[in-house]
């Protein structure tokens, strides 16, 4: 008898749902199926978008993926959860497709505050912790600017259910194709702004498209339905604003003097020029990716140092033979490396590169005058050293060369990609190098503390070659690793490099030599199965933040905010 009354109590929240779906477009499935695939589509297109805010501010790393994905995920539990109660509550889909356009307003406007937010929680974040400051900051940011509408977009599944079940017979079948339209909405939601709206148009407008589709779609339910929405109103109004205000992809709203900024599949871009350098910056918060120098000088930062590798591997021997030393960068960027070994160098160097993002090598040729003679490959580094470059066939005609040079710069602002930083990866590069062959390591946080992300590095390099040397950078955040199975590298460079007469090189040879140190190895060793790069790069940003803002904090504990800003 209790079965009975359950079922007949079921069917009669069936019936009175089906009520509401005879009196407005909600009676036909097919816009309900489009509603749950559109709501996935902007989910996922939110969460990409969400990486693409925040990269510029907080890098792309593993840890931030982490905590995107992580918030979002609460974000659409809590949806999914508060969905249902309110459907059983009152089953009006009025209040359904109102979320649904609060949500549009919402994802619509964070183009046009969303940095702000960022930088505003950064800002107040770095003077009040000390530790994790990047996990803690992207978390807040990411809670404060993406929670909601995905919250809100939660709701719609269980919602949906509500209007679409007609019987008990075919409620799995029902909500098995709404989770289909979901899931389908999901996957293209995926592919379409990393493939096509973000590198096409951008983060920024990106968001303005989701946004007008789910307000389109909102928009549909209650014109059909013969209703009037304020919030339809208020959503029309807001989203034009946003368009007018919120479609330039800067990031670096400070700067207004940016000679070119944009977006890659891979990295947020922009390039900057005076009078002496031009520059190409990937993070607006952490700092220089490629320089190049109007006066055909020395850059000042690590790339001087790592012109000493050259002369390590042999160069005056190759010189005086008549033949070509063989240079290869892995993580070309710009190409300021290549650069100043052909303008030093000249014929005595071949340099070629592997980039794996093709935007930064056209940027290259075009701002940082890149010679069409330097060959660059675009493929992912580790790849290109097992045979597996973009050529194919080429592939297999360059498996068997040898590099004298091999300099591994792939270590992107505090990104450091974990499959190039393993013992396995060491080794390939080791057996691409000619017998003395030389690699050079631009390890871009060097720390005081012991444990750091350099140590672990540094060990794992000191594994597969005999002889590591390291030096720091002055007045940088950089350390230079050379790595040979050479024992005599060291001494090789200050004999070879004291033949040349060139002002810059002898001031490079001083450089070097007032802090090259032989590294001693410890046992901290990072492996393909095991490379926690992210949290040891936590550690040292940490460290670097603390350096960087301890000045500030004594003027903020003394004179306050004002304090601060007088200090600009």
């Amino acid at each position: 008898m209790s079965n009975s009354n359950s079922n007949n109590n079921i069917n009669n929240n069936i019936s009175n749902g089906n009520n509401v779906n005879n009196k407005s477009i909600l009676g036909n499935k097919l816009y309900l199926y489009l509603t749950e695939f559109f709501a996935g589509m902007s989910v996922m297109a939110v969460e990409l978008g969400a990486s693409r805010l925040m990269a510029p501010y907080f890098s792309s790393s593993q840890i931030v993926w982490t905590i995107i994905i992580g918030t979002i995920m609460i974000a659409m539990a809590l949806g999914n959860i508060m969905g249902g109660r309110w459907a059983d509550k009152d089953p009006n889909p009025d209040k359904l497709y109102g979320r649904i356009i609060i949500a549009s307003i919402w994802i619509a406007l964070i183009p046009v505050v969303g940095k702000y937010i960022i930088l505003g929680v950064s800002a107040l974040l770095v003077f009040s912790i000390n530790n994790n400051f990047l996990i803690i900051a992207a978390f807040v940011a990411c809670m404060l600017i993406f929670v909601f509408p995905l919250f809100l977009l939660g709701t719609v599944t269980p919602s949906l259910v509500k209007y679409t079940v007609d019987s008990l017979d075919d409620s799995g079948k029902t909500v098995g194709y709404l989770n289909a339209s979901n899931t389908i909405g999901s996957i293209i939601g995926t592919f379409v702004p990393t493939f096509i709206s973000i590198p096409a148009v951008g983060t920024s407008i990106t968001f303005l498209i989701f946004a007008g589709i789910l307000l389109i779609l909102a928009i549909l339910y209650f014109v059909t339905g013969h209703k009037k929405s304020v919030k339809a109103v208020v959503g029309v109004i807001i989203l034009i604003i946003s368009c007018i205000f919120g479609h330039s992809s800067s990031f670096a709203f400070w700067q207004n003097d940016l000679t070119y900024e944009g977006e890659s599949i891979y990295n947020y871009l922009q390039v900057y020029e005076d009078s002496s350098k031009v520059v190409l910056s990937t993070n607006v918060l952490f700092g220089v990716q490629s320089v190049y120098k109007k006066e055909k000088t020395l850059t000042g930062m690590y790339y001087d140092y790592a012109m000493a590798a050259p002369y390590m591997a042999g160069l005056q021997d190759k010189r005086n033979a008549g033949q070509t030393l063989n240079i290869l960068v892995l993580g070309m960027g710009t190409g300021t490396y290549a650069t100043q070994c052909n303008r030093y160098f000249g014929e005595s160097v071949n340099v070629k590169g592997v980039e794996i993002d093709q935007k930064i090598t056209d940027l290259a040729r075009e701002y940082f005058e890149l010679p069409d003679s330097v060959d660059v490959v675009t493929y992912d580094g580790r790849a290109y050293l097992q045979g597996l470059n973009a050529g194919g066939k080429k592939a297999k005609v360059e498996a068997d060369i040898k590099y004298d040079v091999i300099m591994v710069d792939a270590y992107q602002d505090i990104t450091i990609p974990f499959q190039m930083s393993s013992v396995e990866f060491f080794t390939l590069v080791r057996d691409r190098l000619t017998e003395d062959g030389v690699m050079v390591v631009n390890m871009n946080m060097k720390s005081d503390s012991e444990g750091g992300i350099n140590d672990y590095l540094s060990d794992t390099i000191a594994s597969v070659f005999s002889t590591v040397y390291t030096v720091d950078v002055k007045n940088n955040t950089n350390r230079e690793l050379f790595a040979s199975n050479n024992p005599d590298m060291a001494d090789r460079f200050f004999y070879d490099a004291a033949y040349s007469s060139d002002g810059d090189i002898q001031k490079m040879i001083k450089m070097v030599n007032d802090g090259l140190v032989k590294y001693e190895a410890g046992n901290r060793i990072l492996t393909d199965d095991k490379a926690p790069v992210e949290l040891l790069s936590m550690k040292a940003i940490d460290e670097i933040i603390e350096e960087e803002v301890s000045y500030y904090k004594e003027v903020y504990k003394e004179r306050g905010w004002k304090g601060v800003l007088e200090e600009f």
